[in-house]
């Protein structure tokens, strides 16, 4: 039987950044991962690298380019005879990002002196595992001193549209269409509905979101929600709110959605559905009940503020712990986790972990909303500083937008900030610093920011919180 210090289940943003700090510390390492890449090759990174944040950015980056030629080039006074989209090229350029990536992963295991499972993980006991190798053949048993399970998510389905791969697909497979659908039905207006359907709609498809929630995007600031809203519907997306799908079927050329919101029930054909409901975790193999591994009633597994499970040294980190299903955050459990193994006490700050959805504008932020803050009574101040009164906005000719600061109406310091403007993703970096060392809006107001740039917009909103916006 093999025995390693530390062994990881599953090699995604979470569980190879733990593989890599651990080795680093002089834990010596393996990670056990079941993914098989498009070439039918084992490959780490996980959702995020082979079919989630890096795939759909680079689509999304390949639909705006066209987007930009096609509709706003023109304003610059730059203009084409003609322009045509190769889908598959794009798909191609996409899966070269992704191989790339996964590629880099490889050697920095290797560089780190990691050892390679590919195979099917499942635990044995709080202190072994057992891997399948594709392709079937002798399972192998590991032991270590302590597991890390890192076993990531998986797109939720709908038991009333049943996927067939090619007319109903989940966001995996929209991202590999081949051509542009004429008509796309997407059922969830969050975070990857959103993206996916702004792909498509920039590269000519007519897209429908259905959502069963009343109100759109909630867990975003009620302001900047309206915002993007208000944008999304003008760039041409359908964003029905109050739509509860209840079923899907694919014929022989359309697929029909049946749906009902407060005027009773719908019927519309599409040319694909694309179901994008939120995800799941992934557990369900892992033999929690055989070695009494504690779940939750959704699947998650039950840890500490430091990703203890309740088996001893059985660690948890990632999608499948609570807390957002965002790869930054998993990557920084796992660093967390592997120091705490080498005897540090790091602990992680998750009241400023940022959020991005990458639509264009982008939407991020962090820290709390104006609807958190009433609901807890907490007395609260607040800026805005709309990007119409940007000059570098006005120079980009991308005004749709704006930046909020929201502070501690008795202390000023910032409880939250939330953007919906260009490169929001970069941007909302600069909030949380300041949040992590604990600043007040008026810190933000006194430091100098470079003119022109979208950037002047935070410290104007930061201006806002006490009256004092210069610019408009």
């Amino acid at each position: 039987m093999k025995k390693f210090d530390v062994v990881v289940i599953g090699a995604g943003p979470a569980g190879y950044v733990a593989a890599i700090r651990c080795a680093q510390l002089g834990l010596s390492t393996a990670v056990a991962d079941k993914w098989i890449g498009k070439d039918g090759k084992p490959a780490p990174g996980g959702t995020c690298l082979n079919v989630g944040c890096i795939p759909s950015k680079a689509l999304l980056e390949s639909s705006e380019q066209f987007y930009q030629a096609a509709h706003k080039f023109e304003s610059h006074g730059i203009r084409f005879k003609g322009i045509d989209v190769d889908v598959p090229a794009m798909i191609q350029r996409k899966d070269k990002v992704v191989q790339t990536l996964t590629s880099g992963v490889q050697y920095l295991l290797k560089k780190n002196g990691i050892a390679w499972l590919p195979g099917e993980a499942k635990l044995l006991s709080p202190q072994s595992i057992e891997v399948a190798p594709h392709g079937g053949g002798q399972p192998d048993a590991i032991e270590a001193r302590y597991i890390i399970i890192a076993t990531g998510s998986s797109p939720r389905e709908l038991p009333n549209v049943p996927l067939d791969g090619a007319q109903i697909v989940d966001s995996t497979g929209a991202l590999e269409f081949k051509s542009v659908p004429g008509n796309l039905v997407i059922i969830g207006a969050g975070v990857i509905g959103l993206e996916l359907g702004s792909v498509w709609k920039r590269l000519g498809s007519k897209v429908v979101l259905l959502e069963a929630m009343d109100s759109f995007l909630p867990m975003v600031d009620d302001q900047i929600a309206q915002a993007a809203q208000k944008e999304f519907e003008h760039q041409g997306l359908d964003i029905r709110l109050g739509a509860r799908v209840l079923s899907g079927k694919a014929g022989r050329k359309k697929v029909a959605v049946t749906y009902e919101d407060s005027k009773g029930a719908h019927e519309i054909e599409c040319d694909n559905l694309v179901v994008a409901v939120g995800r799941k975790p992934n557990t369900e193999r892992l033999n929690a009940e055989g070695v009494g591994l504690l779940l939750d009633e959704r699947g998650f597994i039950h840890v500490d503020d430091y990703c203890r499970t309740n088996l001893p040294n059985v660690f948890a980190i990632g999608d499948v712990v609570r807390g957002p299903m965002l790869a930054h955050k998993g990557s920084e459990e796992g660093v967390m986790v592997a120091e705490r193994l080498a005897g540090e006490q790091t602990r992680i700050n998750y009241d400023v972990i940022p959020w991005v959805i990458y639509t264009a504008p982008e939407i991020a932020w962090v820290g709390k909303t104006e609807r958190q803050l009433k609901q807890a009574a907490r007395p609260y101040k607040t800026g805005v500083f709309p990007l119409s009164a940007s000059g570098r906005a006005k120079a980009m000719a991308e005004t749709a937008g704006l930046v909020k600061v929201i502070s501690d109406a008795a202390n000023d310091r910032i409880l939250g900030v939330h953007m919906f403007a260009p490169s929001a993703s970069e941007l909302i970096m600069e909030a949380v610093v300041a949040m992590e060392f604990a600043a007040s809006t008026e810190d933000i107001q006194r430091i100098v920011h470079a003119h022109p740039s979208i950037s002047e917009a935070f410290h104007e909103a930061a201006l806002a919180v006490d009256g004092r916006s210069l610019h408009i």
